[in-house]
């Protein structure tokens, strides 16, 4: 075949599995010892012991190289080192000695520990041949391991061949090893060298047996095209010719076709220079590692590219450099199945929601925002423009096309947040409502045992948390009066599950609440908390949701929720509603006239595909019923969560990723939703600025009192008021308006309370009792 139809047969299948993403990983290289006991002609990483020069990085000098990498960004550390070195030099073994170790091995596996425990850095492993036990024992410190095939040729072992004098070289260790690794489960590397005697024959055969076995195996992550580079000190010498570019090029389009669209492919940057386009064109994607701290100290003469550098060659190309792991997101999605726990928990902490590095370092409820990086391709991928057409057309978006929205990067995230943005303007105008209210959570004792809740479960932080409570009447009566003297038009009620309250419990402070204050509007009472209810009264849920209602409830918040996938709830909240309960809550009520908020926490455990299963329970429901009042995302706060301390969950959300949440919600619940609540207590006022510029168009209550999401860690304040408000509002070129809890205009006189309300009183914290009465 023509080399130019080749290459663009394997862009075209690499286009179908990858976008436009080409991924790189930011790496420290950590040469642990450069003896080895193989003699390959090409090599000048390899050196002989000499008097002076110590045979092994000390624990100090592999940690000070990590924590270097470290405070660069770096998420990988990548430890290179000879094969063996200790069968071979007897210098080797003393050095082992000295350190406590009688292999290199075992000295690696020590030094992979101590990385990842002391700078969170994800160590990946090219140690060699390794037996099943070594693989085994490294599993245990390592996010992947690695070991270049780099042919089957047994011939270039023979003399003469680049290969004679190394054992470790034979083709057969080689794929043993390969095939252990794949037996134990280990997410592995692995590639082959061009250039160095073979034929295109010989590659096409190494590359098949890669692809037999992770047909078998399903653990090759990566294969990597790596071409020789004549050196002057080796064996094969400078005189050696190198493959030429067209060389190159064949064989990693070869790669692809053999190997499939879903493999990565890579090729080094600094190994080809300048041509970046032409090996993007040829179908590989992924750069590999590449370092901003230390070279590449197998080719030292080839330096790395600049990261902007290689980020704009990318996008001449077409593509979007964006960072992974050195672990790769189809690993990632079983974590238990590939990795140690300890390594499981690094990964999730450093993970987005697709698997690839956070790319920011934010968290919901952190005070600092990231830059937002500004886009270098020009346009949208015309794809994904189309589907951003048919949802602001109002088409039902299946999950795969929310997923492609979510994954959008660079010009794709412009345009969804742009149409969003437009959409927002074109459905309810250049208007961002809020609503005056106050928080009440009446208790915190809770019977249930949801993975993620820091507010019902203890913390790390008493300070946050506080000790237990259990709200009296006479405390839920007297914040709401002080609310509604300082503005507010509703009060949220929400709390634990108190094993002692039963449904009656939840009317009686409906009709304290009512007694006193006949025009505050209720807002209360999470599906969870109403299925409690109505069964310990024996009810129905419609003839329990109309006793609270005849109580004086007037809306539900549409919480409890989390993510509406079985999936995912049997993690998080296995003993709490499951989705067909909640969407049944929901349903009944809206049946009733009572609306409901609607939901989602985001950024835990979670994947793409599970928010595009709750966004479309949400968009079926309301094109049912038509009774929600708004969608609300709000982002996971991980510091205190229970399931992020035992290292079950991710950072939340990342910025993009929160940001996003906004903007899709927005196209894909089009037009049967359309208010998008941005939450300024997870996101933070400025990053709820930026949310009503992608998508929402609300910015929620005021609250007065915030204690779920104080209590998981967020830095942002308990009260937002309207002055601040309509400021933050005012500042991004929107008019704001004060609203009641089912967008009505609250009354003057009770809105203008809101712009001059006294300090709030200390609240009263009522101590549990044995009994709660009706």
């Amino acid at each position: 075949m023509p080399l130019d139809a080749l290459m663009a047969e394997a862009a075209a299948l690499r286009d179908a599995a990858h976008g436009r993403l080409v991924s790189y990983s930011r790496k420290v290289f950590i040469p642990l010892t450069r003896l080895c006991r193989d003699v390959c002609h090409y090599c000048t990483f390899a050196e002989v012991p000499r008097p002076g020069r110590a045979a092994y990085l000390l624990p100090e000098e592999v940690l000070a190289i990590a924590r270097a990498g470290a405070a660069q960004g770096c998420t990988e550390a990548l430890f290179t080192l000879g094969d063996k070195p200790e069968l071979r030099w007897p210098q080797a073994r003393e050095a082992l000695a000295a350190l406590g170790h009688a292999t290199t091995l075992s000295y690696l596996a020590a030094m992979c520990g101590l990385v990842l425990k002391e700078t969170g850095l994800l160590p990946h492993a090219n140690p060699g041949v390794m037996t099943r036990d070594e693989i085994a024992a490294l599993r245990e410190v390592t996010a992947s391991q690695g070991i270049m095939l780099e042919s089957v040729s047994a011939r270039l072992c023979a003399p003469g061949g680049v290969h004679h004098g190394s054992p470790d070289k034979h083709p057969e260790a080689r794929l043993e090893v390969l095939r252990l690794a794949g037996e134990l489960r280990v997410p592995f590397t692995t590639g082959i060298l061009i250039g160095i005697g073979e034929t295109r024959a010989e590659r096409i055969e190494a590359l098949r047996a890669i692809a037999a076995l992770q047909d078998r195996h399903g653990h090759i992550q990566e294969v990597i095209i790596q071409n020789f580079r004549a050196k002057p000190r080796t064996k094969l010498g400078a005189a050696a010719p190198e493959p030429d570019l067209d060389e190159l090029l064949w064989t990693i389009a070869a790669a692809r076709l053999v190997l499939g669209g879903a493999m990565t492919i890579q090729a080094p940057p600094n190994l080809s220079p300048g041509v970046y386009q032409r090996l993007v064109g040829a179908g590989l994607n992924d750069w590999g590692g590449v370092s901003p701290v230390t070279p590449d100290h197998v080719n030292p003469e080839a330096p790395w590219p600049h990261l902007e550098e290689l980020a704009a060659r990318t996008a001449e190309a077409g593509k979007v450099l964006v960072q992974r792991l050195p672990a790769y997101p189809a690993h990632l999605r079983a974590p238990e199945t590939w990795f140690a726990p300890a390594v499981a928990t690094a990964l999730r902490r450093a993970s987005d929601a697709e698997g690839l590095a956070r790319g920011d370092d934010w968290s919901p409820g952190e005070l600092t925002l990231p830059p937002l990086p500004a886009p270098r391709l020009a346009a949208a991928e015309a794809g994904l423009a189309r589907l951003v057409a048919r949802a602001t057309e109002g088409a039902r978006l299946g999950p795969p096309e929310i997923i492609r929205l979510f994954a959008a990067r660079d010009a794709d995230t412009a345009h969804v947040t742009a149409a969003a943005d437009a959409l927002r303007a074109a459905v309810s105008g250049e208007v961002v409502r809020y609503v005056v209210n106050r928080n009440i959570n009446y208790t915190n004792i809770c019977a249930y045992r949801c993975r993620f809740c820091a507010f019902s479960k203890g913390s790390t932080h008493a300070a946050l948390r506080g000790p237990a409570y259990d709200l009296d009447h006479a405390e839920i009566v007297r914040r709401a009066e002080e609310a509604w003297a300082r503005g507010a038009t509703e009060v949220c009620l929400q709390g634990g599950i108190h094993p002692d309250y039963t449904g009656e419990t939840y009317a009686g402070i409906c009709r304290a609440i009512r007694a006193a204050l006949p025009g505050m509007h209720i807002h209360a009472f999470s599906p969870l908390e109403v299925t409690q209810g109505a069964a310990t009264l024996g009810l129905s849920l419609r003839d329990y949701l109309a006793r609270l209602k005849e109580a004086g409830l007037g809306t539900l918040p549409g919480t409890a929720a989390e993510i509406l996938d079985d999936e995912i709830r049997a993690i998080i909240c296995p003993d709490k509603v499951n989705t067909a309960e909640w969407l049944e809550v929901a349903r009944t009520a809206h049946g009733l006239g009572l609306r409901t908020t609607a939901t989602i926490m985001f950024g835990h455990v979670e994947a793409p595909l599970n928010w595009a299963r709750h966004l479309l329970a949400l968009r079926d429901l309301q094109a049912e019923t038509g009774g929600f009042t708004e969608f609300v995302p709000l982002p996971f706060v991980h510091m205190e969560a229970p399931m992020y301390l035992r290292g079950q969950a991710r950072r939340g959300p990342t910025f993009r990723e929160a940001l996003l949440m906004h903007s899709v919600a927005r196209l894909a619940l089009h037009p049967h939703i359309t208010n998008i609540q941005t939450s300024w207590v997870k996101m933070g006022p400025a990053g709820a600025a930026l949310a009503l510029q992608a998508g929402a168009n609300d910015l929620g209550g005021t609250l007065m009192n915030e204690s779920i999401s104080r209590a998981a860690g967020t830095q942002h304040g308990q009260e937002f008021p309207p002055a601040a408000m309509e400021a933050l509002i005012r500042g991004i070129g929107r008019v704001p308006q004060q609203r009641t809890t089912l967008y009505g205009v609250p009354p003057g006189a009770q809105a203008a309370r809101a712009y001059d309300a006294a300090d709030l009183t200390p609240v009263v914290q009522t101590a549990p009792r044995r009994k709660v009465p009706a």
